[in-house]
C-alpha cells in the first residue's frame, strides 16, 4: 500500500495534477509500468526460481499441481507463461483509447522533455492529456462561469495549442509533443 501512494505522488508531482489526468496516461508520462504488470512480471520471475531449484519444499507444490485448489484463486502452477512487460504495456495502451493517444508511439520509453524542469514538465502534459487550465476544464471543475477563450472561441487545451490566434504554437500539439526548443520556448511563453 505505501509503495501504491508513492507511485501516486510520484504521478502527482510529474503531471501536476492527478484527478484530471486520465489514469491510463500516468505511467506512460512517468515512465512507471502499471503495477499489475509489475506483479505478474516479479511473479514469473519467482516462478522460474522455484522451478530451477527442484529440492526446495515448495517446488513439488508448484509442479505437481493436482492438490485441490479453487479455480478462482487462479493458482500461480497454471499459468507459468512469462509475459513480456514492455508488450503487454503497448497491448495496454492501444486498447486505452485517451486523448491524444496516438502522439505516443511507443509508451515503454520516456516521452519527450521528461528531463525538462518539472513546471514545463507538467504544463507539456496537461497539453497532451487535454486536461489542464483552460476555460473547458475550468468550467467542468466549477471554477468559471464559462468557457470562452478571450479570443471569442471556446477555450479546451488543443484550441490554445492548435488555433488561438492569441497563443497558437506554428507546429500545433504534435511539434509541442517533441519538445523540441521551439515547443519548450512556447511553453515557458506561455506559462509565465
Amino acid at each position: 500500500m505505501f509503495q501504491y501512494y508513492i507511485w501516486l505522488v510520484d504521478q502527482h508531482l510529474i503531471s501536476g495534477t492527478l484527478c484530471s489526468t486520465p489514469l491510463p496516461c500516468l505511467p506512460v508520462l512517468v515512465n512507471i509500468e502499471l503495477p499489475a504488470i509489475r506483479r505478474k512480471a516479479a511473479t514469473d520471475k519467482l516462478m522460474e526460481k522455484i522451478i530451477a531449484h527442484d529440492n526446495w519444499p515448495i517446488h513439488s507444490d508448484i509442479t505437481n499441481s493436482t492438490h485441490a485448489c479453487l479455480s478462482s484463486r487462479r493458482p500461480l502452477c497454471q499459468d507459468l507463461v512469462r509475459l513480456d512487460i514492455r508488450s503487454r504495456w503497448k497491448e495496454n495502451w492501444k486498447s486505452a483509447r485517451v486523448v491524444n493517444f496516438s502522439q505516443v508511439d511507443v509508451p515503454t520509453i520516456r516521452q519527450p522533455g521528461f528531463n525538462h524542469p518539472q513546471q514545463q514538465w507538467s504544463l507539456l502534459n496537461h497539453f497532451r492529456t487535454a486536461q489542464g487550465h483552460c476555460g473547458a476544464c475550468k468550467k467542468k471543475w466549477n471554477q468559471a462561469a464559462t468557457d470562452w477563450c478571450p479570443c471569442g472561441e471556446n477555450q479546451t487545451m488543443s484550441h490554445i495549442v492548435d488555433s488561438c490566434p492569441l497563443s497558437k504554437l506554428n507546429g500545433s500539439l504534435s511539434q509541442l509533443h517533441t519538445a523540441d526548443d521551439e515547443a519548450v520556448a512556447w511553453l515557458i511563453s506561455y506559462g509565465s
